[in-house]
């Protein structure tokens, strides 16, 4: 076994097996602190339209306060500027907690229509709509939760964003 992966290995397990998700158990590490990730920096905060499910919030829900205080740090808020942040960062995680529930109907309506005795070609039809409906409210929500954010940040600020974005330490 290459010696690189068996120290990011060992110290992400370090603390019994608190792999993804069991950081909160110890005071809210980030994965930095255990080795997963070389720069450090990556808090697993995600804007993108596909949903939390898939993404790594150091807990596989997206939470408001680890990227809430990467940002704060990162762009060097003060303390109006948290506070309005965290409301738009909870916004959105309304949003994609709405878009979660969607999706799992939307799957459940789909099995449903193929279940039967025969194809249910309107249940299924009626199922894609609303996955679709659904998509494009998450994608609103997104633009307007960025649009937000450029109002609340002064012009370096946004910059250093982008620049968290572009290196993939924030996902959008």
């Amino acid at each position: 076994m290459h010696p690189g992966f068996y120290g990011w290995w060992k110290g992400r397990h370090a603390h019994g097996g608190c792999g993804e998700g069991g950081h909160a158990a110890h005071g809210g590490h980030g994965r930095h602190e255990h080795g997963g990730d070389p720069r450090g920096e990556h808090h697993g905060f995600r804007f993108e339209a596909g949903g939390f499910g898939g993404g790594d919030f150091g807990g596989g829900e997206f939470g408001v306060r680890r990227p809430l205080r990467f940002l704060a740090h990162k762009l060097e808020l003060d303390e109006a500027q948290v506070a309005e942040l965290a409301t738009i960062l909870n916004e959105l995680k309304t949003e994609r907690a709405q878009a979660s529930v969607d999706d799992r109907r939307t799957v459940a309506a789909f099995a449903d229509s193929i279940g039967g005795e025969a194809y249910d070609e309107k249940k299924a039809t009626d199922a894609a709509a609303s996955r679709v409906k659904s998509a494009e409210r998450l994608r609103d929500a997104v633009g307007t939760a960025l649009k937000k954010i450029h109002a609340l940040l002064g012009p370096d600020q946004r910059q250093r964003l982008a620049y968290l974005i572009r290196t993939g330490a924030v996902s959008i």
